[in-house]
């Protein structure tokens, strides 16, 4: 890799939920299991599959039922958003000690610039070093992708699985990406990429080729096959822009479950823990919030946004969950969810608050 690219690891954890599951039930690891499912087994569906799971051909998205079907003796269990949240939250704070230059891209992987890193530690020897430590300080398994583009090493870090260590220079797209099937590109949807299939777009080298442009804006807008070919070609932003976080308008954090969820005790772990995430944000940068909101997506991508505006600011954690379980027992309807938020809004750095905040001051900093 050239001294003048940037250095870029996306690095993300393997069947992460699989694993935080055998960390807490050790029986687990000679098992064949998954994680998900419903209260009730007819409507249930599975967020992680296990690897051995995957052997039977069991995999996420897929019925409890249908699972079964394939493994007769296949274990569910349950989601356990608190002890994702904790497992996280050591892989994120492993990950900061080789970079401040980072950004979280989901509560299992993360981009991080390790440019000025590498100037005295070889990039693999990074990447093995890491590996080496997440398992050994917590037994998670990652995978690594090393690349000049945040997009390239996304799709290098998918290449070897479980604990891959992959470099993709731009040199390197037509050999190592173009064989591979077009679902691999990142970004391109459940919906589009059945229908690049049905056109005869099979490979990533397929839908490079000029020739079947015509045949690909069938299904695809210019603009976006346009973006897919510069990120493929390592034309995309190889920047981690931390100053867009300095100061924030509004501090928000949402989750895209892996599958449908309709069971409310799911949604509402999985709302607060977009909380936590939120709130932790709010004391980092020194801040108060008076707005406080929810946001739930449905199967059908129906969105509700709902919020509450407070008296006075706060940054007290019980104030704020209240608020949100209020929200969230007001607005909850049952359905199958794809997608919970929380969003913390009208913000006021606590050093522009000049006098004493309490009961008898906070109607000066009423909007």
């Amino acid at each position: 890799m050239k001294k003048t690219a940037k250095i870029i690891f996306h690095i993300d954890l393997n069947a992460f939920f699989a694993t935080c599951a055998i960390l807490k039930e050790p029986y687990l690891k000679n098992k064949v299991f998954v994680v998900g499912g419903q209260s009730s087994y007819a409507r249930g569906v599975i967020s992680t599959a296990s690897y051995k799971a995957r052997k039977y051909g069991i995999n996420s998205g897929m019925s409890i039922v249908d699972a079964l079907r394939l493994y007769p003796r296949l274990l569910v269990v349950p989601v356990d958003f608190n002890h994702y949240r904790e497992m996280s939250n050591h892989f994120m704070s492993l990950l900061r000690e080789y970079t401040d230059i980072m950004i979280e891209g989901s509560i299992d992987e993360a981009y991080l610039d390790v440019t000025k890193k590498s100037e005295e530690m070889h990039p693999i020897k990074i990447a093995k070093e890491i590996q080496e430590r997440l398992m050994t300080l917590y037994k998670l398994p990652c995978s690594i992708g090393i690349a000049p583009t945040l997009f390239l090493a996304k799709m290098a870090s998918d290449m070897k699985k479980p604990l891959g260590i992959t470099i993709l220079r731009k040199r390197d797209v037509e050999q190592k990406l173009y064989p591979l099937d077009v679902s691999k590109i990142y970004g391109i949807g459940k919906q589009t990429y059945p229908k690049l299939i049905q056109l005869g777009i099979h490979t990533i080298g397929d839908f490079m080729n000029l020739d079947h442009q015509s045949t690909i804006l069938r299904v695809m807008s210019e603009s976006s096959y346009l973006n897919y070919r510069n990120h493929v070609l390592g034309n995309s932003s190889n920047t981690i822009d931390m100053e867009q976080y300095k100061i924030p308008k509004s501090i928000s954090a949402e989750t895209t479950f892996n599958v449908d969820i309709m069971e409310e005790k799911f949604i509402l772990e999985a709302l607060i823990d977009q909380l936590n995430q939120s709130y932790r944000r709010l004391k980092n940068y020194q801040m108060l919030t008076k707005t406080i909101g929810i946001k739930l997506r449905n199967k059908a991508f129906d969105t509700i946004t709902r919020s509450i505006t407070l008296d006075q600011y706060t940054d007290d954690v019980t104030i704020i969950k209240d608020q949100v379980e209020n929200l969230f027992e007001t607005y909850y309807e049952v359905d199958n969810y794809r997608l919970v938020g929380v969003h913390l809004s009208n913000l006021i750095l606590k050093s522009d608050v000049k006098l004493p905040f309490n009961l008898f001051t906070y109607e000066k900093f009423n909007a």
